[in-house]
C-alpha cells in the first residue's frame, strides 16, 4: 500500500510537471529570454506569421500586470559629443538619420566631451530621468522614444486649415 501511495505521488508529479510552464533553460533552447519575455509580445507573432512559436512563447512569457505601467515623458534631450561619435556610431547614425525628425519633442544637443545620454523631461522642460545610451543601437533608442516619449497631436484644426488653403 505504501509502495501503491509513493507510485501515484510520483506519477502526479510527473504528469503535473508536463503542464507547467518552461524552465528558463527550455525558453533559451528555443530561443526565447524568460527573464523578458512579456506575454504581450506572444499576441504579436501573428503579425509575422509565427503562430507556430505562440505555443512556446506563451509557456516562457511573464503576465504584464506584473509589468510596471510605462511612464511617459512630454519631451526628451539626447546630449553627445560629436568628438563621441567614433566610439558610439550607433549614436552617431540616429542623429544623421531621418529617425529623430519622427520625434518633434526630441531635441538634440552637443555638449563638448559627454557620453550619449538622453534626459526625460516634463512639459516645463524639469528633467526627471537621465539614461545612459552608450550601449545601445539605433533600434533600441528609437524603440525606447516611442515607448516612453508622449506623442503630440498631429495636426490641430487650425493647421489642417492652413496646410488647406488656396
Amino acid at each position: 500500500m505504501k509502495r501503491f501511495s509513493i507510485c501515484v505521488l510520483f506519477l502526479s508529479i510527473l504528469v503535473g510537471g508536463s503542464f507547467a510552464e518552461f524552465s528558463a533553460e527550455d525558453c533559451w533552447a528555443v530561443g526565447l529570454n524568460k527573464a523578458n519575455l512579456l506575454c504581450s509580445s506572444c499576441d504579436q507573432l501573428a503579425s509575422y506569421d509565427l503562430n507556430i512559436l505562440k505555443e512556446h512563447c506563451l509557456q516562457c512569457c511573464q503576465r504584464d500586470e506584473n509589468a510596471f505601467p510605462v511612464r511617459r515623458y512630454a519631451q526628451a534631450r539626447l546630449e553627445v559629443c560629436t568628438c563621441k561619435f567614433g566610439a558610439y556610431p550607433q549614436i552617431q547614425a540616429f542623429i544623421k538619420s531621418d529617425r529623430p525628425s519622427k520625434f518633434p519633442n526630441l531635441t538634440i544637443k552637443y555638449v563638448r566631451g559627454l557620453d550619449p545620454i538622453i534626459k526625460l523631461m516634463d512639459q516645463e522642460g524639469n528633467v526627471h530621468d537621465v539614461l545612459a545610451i552608450d550601449k545601445w543601437n539605433t533600434d533600441s533608442v528609437e524603440e525606447f522614444l516611442r515607448t516612453h516619449l508622449e506623442m503630440p497631436n498631429d495636426l490641430s484644426d487650425d493647421d489642417y486649415r492652413q496646410s488647406n488653403m488656396i
